[in-house]
């Protein structure tokens, strides 16, 4: 019996454990969260979600830095493409085609392929998702490529297109086939937002090749659409302005230095006197100065505003809340660097700056770059401009500008006398090209060489070869172990 007893004891321990989280109770009565997928909340939720940030962005000047941060970070100057097959000459040539038809890269005629990484992105973060369609174009067209990029807004996916299709299905506009592959996307021909488009085009969407579109957004749960990277914070936004509004209100309010003249007698004043300005008109709003007269008023009274204090508190928390939401420090969000110092700054740009590698590489570069470099390549090729549609290529995303440029210069000095880093490596950190770097570096030396020139450790001295430095009558170079002189053309610099 006393076994028993334990065994039902632990068995019933066993039973009142597990997660408050799933607690059920008075605390968490009006707690809701349905099981749904990730594609129905977002069917449900996703076009009133991207109306409601578009709105933020454009009337809230928080909501719009957050975008133009993170847009400013994933892309920057642009993500560079260089061809890597192996095959110098190639790779060449590869590089300037592409250089040249980026120029024109826009259906639109606008910006070129790095603009237009900009508006990709800044779709992606705003509205969650945004379409890349490829145009191909004619050879008498006169572009370097026959082929052009079109960026078109979430908004002209058919959302309504949802239901099974034959051994498929469709998710708001998006066609799969059996085996959950992308086949096509059911595109309106003209924005429904627009009304002269809608009514020239019509509503009806058709079908376009999913070869034909890439879909950039983020996935955080096996979905076909996205939803914008600031919808956790989007009541806090709203609740911003609205706090913002009614304390200017109050400003204005206290700043109303009003006097009200009253009756002299306590009959005349009544419970609630009617107030009139000079021309008889009923005062229903304080103005700044003004002075009311009440019915048979002889006595004057000045009102005493009420000051109170904790804006600045409670902006700067709900900052906090807004910039947590977008993923972005406050310092960045706000331009607030009053309360950090070296080190803080640098820990949470170092965070920062891991989010946004893994943006880059894990989706915008996979999402955007990729498809385009393919669609490029087998455009050349079938124009007869390179000899095959597979060309291997290497991003370099935009470096990021250094908090000590000095401390990580001989960083990445030290990294390469190591043997941690390569010369190349470091240079596409900056965002550049290492061959295009190393031809110049070649270039420049070649040059001092062919002038005779020595270059001096001071950068601000640089002499004919057997010639004192500048400066210093009667010095030699030859003698003075801080000169050197340009190294051969080729030759690494340090």
């Amino acid at each position: 019996m006393a076994a028993r007893r334990v065994l039902a004891r632990q068995a019933f321990e066993t039973l009142s454990r597990g997660y408050d989280g799933a607690a059920k109770g008075r605390r968490t009565e009006g707690w809701r969260a349905p099981g749904s997928s990730a594609d129905t909340e977002i069917g449900m939720a996703g076009a009133l979600l991207r109306d409601r940030m578009r709105d933020l962005v454009r009337n809230n000047p928080h909501a719009a830095k957050a975008v133009s941060v993170l847009v400013n970070n994933i892309v920057g100057a642009g993500i560079m493409p260089r061809a890597a097959s192996g095959d110098d000459a190639l790779d060449r040539k590869v590089d300037a085609l592409f250089a040249r038809w980026a120029a024109g890269a826009d259906a639109d005629g606008q910006l070129d392929f790095y603009g237009l990484q900009t508006l990709i992105c800044r779709e992606m973060v705003e509205a969650g998702e945004v379409l890349l369609r490829r145009r191909l174009r004619r050879a008498s067209d006169g572009l370097p490529v026959p082929l052009q990029l079109q960026v078109l807004e979430a908004d002209l996916l058919d959302a309504t297109r949802t239901g099974a299709l034959g051994a498929g299905r469709l998710v708001q506009g998006i066609e799969f086939d059996a085996i959950g592959r992308r086949r096509a996307y059911w595109l309106h021909p003209e924005h429904p937002g627009d009304a002269h488009g809608a009514l020239r085009g019509g509503l009806q969407s058709r079908p376009v090749p999913a070869r034909e579109i890439a879909h950039v957004y983020e996935k955080q749960r096996t979905q076909a659409r996205g939803v914008p990277w600031g919808a956790p914070v989007i009541r806090a936004l709203r609740d911003l302005d609205d706090y913002e509004v009614a304390e200017i209100v109050r400003k204005k309010t206290e700043a109303c230095v009003t006097a009200i003249v009253f009756g002299d007698e306590e009959a005349q004043q009544g419970i609630a006197p009617a107030v009139v300005d000079a021309d008889g008109n009923r005062v229903e709003q304080f103005e700044p100065g003004l002075i009311a007269y009440a019915r048979g008023g002889k006595d004057i009274r000045f009102n005493q505003p009420a000051a109170t204090g904790g804006y600045a508190e409670y902006k700067r928390a709900n900052l906090h809340t807004i910039a947590a939401g977008f993923r972005v420090p406050y310092e960045l969000l706000t331009g607030d660097l009053s309360q950090v110092n070296y080190s803080s700054i640098r820990a949470g740009l170092v965070e920062f700056r891991r989010m946004i590698d893994a943006v880059q590489w894990q989706l915008f570069i996979p999402m955007v770059c990729a498809p385009v470099w393919r669609w490029f390549t087998e455009a050349a090729w079938a124009a007869g401009q390179i000899p095959t549609p597979d060309v291997a290529v290497e991003w370099s995303p935009p470096k990021f500008e250094a908090v000590d440029p000095q401390k990580d210069a001989m960083a990445n000095l030290l990294a390469i006398r190591s043997g941690t880093a390569t010369l190349a490596e470091v240079i596409a950190q900056q965002g550049r090209n290492p061959d295009a770097v190393l031809a110049e570096i070649a270039a420049t030396n070649a040059k001092l060489d062919a002038l005779g020139l020595v270059l001096d450790s001071d950068p601000r001295r640089v002499t004919k070869t057997g010639s004192a430095h500048s400066g210093e009558p009667g010095a030699d170079p030859a003698n003075d172990p801080t000169a050197h002189k340009a190294p051969a053309a080729g030759a690494q610099q340090d």
